[in-house]
């Protein structure tokens, strides 16, 4: 990762301070490596939780006001009339015992984001074993286990992304694309930080959000300052 273009984008700032929200997301377009595509910008943060304790689990769900710049397939799991307000709302597929059918049978995944409504999901909990290792098993802690589905569709296709804090207490997530505007980064990186304070459990002790840094898929990471953040949920 030493190469010219990797020194390039290392120029010019310092890597050991923390900046805040506003003037990290400025920087970074100077940090994207490649000029062919259209990096993805991904926030890591680090939190001071212990995940393998129930009541430490981080987990949950964020609209990025400015979008993720990525269109998600959705597949609704409802009964017919539920399954048509999908349809109406932008989902891209919706059914029910014919699409688990279609999974469990085709090995059909097609889709980035699986809706249910709470009374299917019995027969979704079927195919669990293959939904589960691929992160598709929905979830009310997310908003994916819904009886509103039209505004899980509609929030879904505006940019709703999930999270779940990983066992090194770390949780990443997609804020957007490199060829976005720094207010717009700014706005989805404060979005996710908002949200995760208020999600701190009341078990965790100490530092709760202990580091941030964004960065482009390729290029250098950029330290974020938590203490606005850190602040304000006190």
């Amino acid at each position: 990762m030493a190469g010219k273009k990797f020194r390039k984008a290392i120029e010019g700032w310092d890597r050991t301070k923390k900046y805040s929200v506003a003037e990290a997301c400025a920087l970074l377009p100077r940090t994207k490596i490649s000029t062919k595509w259209d990096e993805t910008v991904d926030a890591s943060v680090r939190l001071g939780v212990n995940p393998k304790y129930a009541d430490q689990m981080v987990r949950g769900s964020v609209v990025m006001p400015a979008g993720t710049g990525k269109t998600k397939r959705v597949l609704v799991i409802a009964k017919p009339d539920k399954a048509r307000e999908a349809l109406e709302a932008g989902a891209d597929y919706a059914g029910s015992d014919d699409y688990i059918k279609k999974i469990a049978e085709e090995n059909w995944f097609e889709f980035d984001t699986l809706v249910a409504t709470p009374d299917m999901m019995v027969q979704v909990g079927k195919i669990g074993r293959v939904l589960g290792p691929r992160g598709l098993m929905p979830n009310p802690k997310v908003g994916t286990v819904t009886a509103d589905v039209a505004k899980a569709v509609r929030e879904l296709k505006a940019g709703r992304v999930e999270f779940r804090v990983e066992k090194a207490g770390i949780i990443q997530t997609p804020i957007g694309k490199a060829s976005f505007k720094p207010e717009q980064l700014a706005t989805n990186l404060t979005a996710l930080l908002e949200v995760l304070m208020k999600l701190k459990p009341a078990t965790a002790k100490g530092t709760y959000m202990k580091s941030v840094t964004i960065s482009t898929t390729h290029g250098p990471g950029i330290k974020v300052d938590t203490t606005p953040f850190s602040a304000s949920a006190e």
